[in-house]
């Protein structure tokens, strides 16, 4: 289903808003708190307040109407206030998130504090974002991850995926280290691509190369977002940090290695399922603006990585 404009719409139908102005992984790991939503207020319009260039995945999230492009907090809401019978704060706990929402003046607020549940530091993000709108009798469950297969097809069929990107670079596996993870599954057969951002590309360049794998191998930087979701959903197993490719994986059930950092997987990690988490919370620092990958990050080795890749189930055709 493809999501509308924000402004074309019925008057005569009570709109919900969710304001979740961040990236990938973050919509997410909030897709249960989502669907709990939309089951709860089927007679609203259910608008999404999210940078507009995540409109391709908004679309496969299923029972979104609306995608309010929302590229941060610092400009007011752009909605007329009075306009959202139902505001809900999926953002955070900031004082900028709940001005934002404050200015909607909705008819209800659903948020931590006061009326709704108290934060919880440390939480795990699907159960924080679910336990807030079960406290406003939308009961959901927070393994509920799955989204909508993009009806284009992916660049390359049943593919290893090595997605070799993080946003930061405390959570960046050192180059040679996915080379040699690359090498080995194309040793053993399986048919090996690369993923990651244009800004990432020289970086998957860099690892194909050092894997001896050919640059056609190398999809960074050269698929649409929707297209990127495409080949992971198709794919035969992803390797990634702990990034909007290890969420994907996570959302369509596909077999997954994921390396983790400075976040904890406590707090990031996947749901029940065949992924399999690599990481050291006793070396890690945390630091996640960091230039520099997490002390838990380079505790993960090569054999680790190749060890859990033969652990993972081998996913039927």
């Amino acid at each position: 289903m493809r999501v509308s404009d924000v402004n074309r719409r019925d008057p005569d139908v009570p709109e919900l808003l969710v304001l979740r102005a961040l990236k990938l992984g973050d919509l997410l790991v909030a897709v249960p708190a989502i669907h709990a939503v939309r089951r709860a207020k089927p007679e609203h319009r259910l608008v999404l307040a999210m940078p507009s260039w995540l409109r391709p995945i908004v679309d496969l999230v299923g029972g979104v109407d609306a995608l309010h492009a929302t590229p941060g907090l610092d400009d007011a809401s752009g909605i007329e206030p009075g306009r959202i019978d139902i505001a809900i704060n999926m953002h955070g706990n900031g004082a900028e998130s709940r001005r934002f929402i404050d200015g909607l003046r909705a008819r209800s607020v659903v948020a931590h504090g006061e009326d709704g549940p108290a934060w919880i530091d440390g939480a795990l993000e699907r159960y924080r974002w679910v336990r807030l709108v079960e406290a406003f009798g939308m009961p959901g469950d927070p393994d509920d991850v799955a989204i909508l297969r993009p009806l284009v097809v992916p660049p390359v069929a049943r593919a290893a995926v090595v997605h070799v990107g993080a946003f930061y670079g405390s959570r960046r596996w050192p180059v040679d280290r996915f080379a040699r993870v690359a090498e080995a599954l194309a040793a053993d057969g399986r048919r090996v691509v690369f993923t990651g951002s244009e800004p990432e590309r020289s970086r998957a360049l860099a690892v194909a190369q050092r894997a001896g794998l050919p640059d056609e191998c190398v999809l960074a930087g050269r698929m649409s977002l929707e297209q990127f979701a495409a080949q992971i959903a198709d794919a035969e197993l992803v390797v990634s940090a702990d990034t909007g490719a290890a969420h994907l994986a996570s959302a369509y059930g596909i077999p997954s290695v994921i390396l983790f950092g400075p976040a904890p997987p406590d707090e990031w990690g996947p749901p029940p399922g065949p992924h399999i988490v690599l990481t050291d919370a006793s070396q890690r620092r945390g630091e996640t603006f960091s230039d520099e990958p997490d002390p838990a990050l380079l505790a993960v080795s090569v054999p680790d990585v190749l060890a859990a890749i033969a652990d993972l189930p081998h996913r039927a055709s």
